[in-house]
């Protein structure tokens, strides 16, 4: 959730990176009425504020003078100003209240390091590690592989779940295990915290994250609404600390989990859905970091680090691509993107997204921290 004093004065400079993220002319105008009417209206209550203390003032003095037929016609006017002052702070309320619902809408602010661009077309390479093997044969995809070697059979998982899910058997259950310890026992080498969270949350642990209201439905719900799936680990690891003011000598605080995780892929019909890609239910291991404001920047670059030595273990070569302000998620305010090299169809698909958030995620979720100084 964005801060609307990013908004005060001219604020022209994040209304025009706001639109590199297609954030449209109608919110932009909506959002920039709602700011001025807040602070209209909060300027108005004030002023009614000190009227009412003044007037408060003069009647105390009136009545120590005795004057109390002054007295009882002053207080008259102290209830019809106190009453103007409730109306004041409803129209007040009411105005805050909208700009919250429509800020909550409204996606992240780039970083000015992202490149500017309306699509994945505009995404930059930062830089690329490993040779790409060439074969002397045509290299078959993992689907192929994955049930010619009988560890993926997604037969079987369709009669069980329907489409977009697999049964991993025999040495690809195992490799999956493996490869999930592998990378929290890197994870706990490099400094963060294992967890092991709820995968069902509460709506507003989704919305403390990011993933409400814009993603309503993308998400496996139940049929009360009281509960969703978790599309991703970061949502309760966003969610240890909601509602809570930690204290900067503790900061970084890092978390690493690993979690079964659900999405609907709606929108995915027919794009990279072959295989594993884009399952409906799926194995993840996410890093998630609590730092100061001014510490955020280093600390995407050491997570993506932490990241990337993953890679390197595996031999896997791959590149880092600065998301464009197009294609970065709604809460982020910069993302690499790693993407590994696939043989069998001679290109890169991400694997992983490191993103800043900035202080987006914590203002939903109401996570502060309290200075050393203080």
């Amino acid at each position: 959730m964005l801060d609307h004093r990013s908004f005060s004065h001219d604020g022209s400079d994040v209304l025009d990176r706001l639109k590199t993220r297609g954030v449209d002319e109608a919110q932009i105008a909506e959002l920039k009425d709602l700011v001025d009417r807040r602070r209209k209206a909060i300027q108005e209550l004030e002023a009614k504020r000190r009227e009412l203390n003044e007037a408060t003032q003069e009647v105390q003095q009136k009545a120590k003078a005795g004057d109390m037929d002054a007295v009882a016609t002053a207080r008259e006017g102290l209830k019809s100003l106190k009453a103007s002052i409730k109306e004041s702070e409803e129209v007040e309320g009411s105005v805050q209240n909208e700009l919250s619902d429509l800020l909550l809408t409204i996606p992240n602010i780039p970083h000015p390091s992202v490149p500017v661009g309306a699509d994945e077309a505009a995404n930059r390479v930062e830089r690329e590690w490993g040779e790409r093997r060439a074969f002397s044969f045509e290299p078959k995809p993992h689907w192929e592989l994955g049930e010619t070697l009988g560890i993926l059979d997604f037969e079987r998982a369709a009669k069980i779940s329907g489409s977009r899910f697999v049964v991993y058997r025999g040495g690809g259950a195992r490799l999956e295990r493996a490869l999930i310890q592998f990378m929290l026992d890197r994870a706990v080498d490099n400094g963060y915290q294992e967890v092991a969270p709820p995968v069902l949350v509460r709506p507003e642990a989704m919305l403390a994250a990011g993933q409400y209201p814009k993603f309503v439905g993308e998400s496996y719900e139940t049929l009360e609404s009281e509960y969703v799936l978790i599309p991703t680990s970061e949502v309760p690891l966003v969610n240890m600390h909601r509602d809570e003011i930690l204290s900067e000598a503790d900061l970084p605080i890092r978390y690493a989990a690993y979690t079964p995780c659900f999405r609907r892929e709606a929108g995915a019909a027919g794009r990279d859905t072959r295989g594993i890609l884009r399952q409906h239910q799926f194995n993840k291991v996410e890093l998630v970091a609590y730092t100061a404001a001014e510490e955020s920047e280093a600390e995407l670059e050491r997570l993506t680090g932490n990241a990337e030595e993953i890679l390197k273990a595996l031999e896997l070569p791959y590149r880092v691509m600065s998301l464009s302000t197009g294609d970065l998620g709604f809460a982020a305010t910069k993302t690499y993107d790693l993407e590994v090299w696939l043989p069998s169809q001679e290109t890169y698909r991400e694997i992983s997204s490191c993103s800043s958030c900035s202080d987006f995620q914590a203002r939903r979720a109401q996570i502060r921290y309290r200075s050393i100084e203080d």
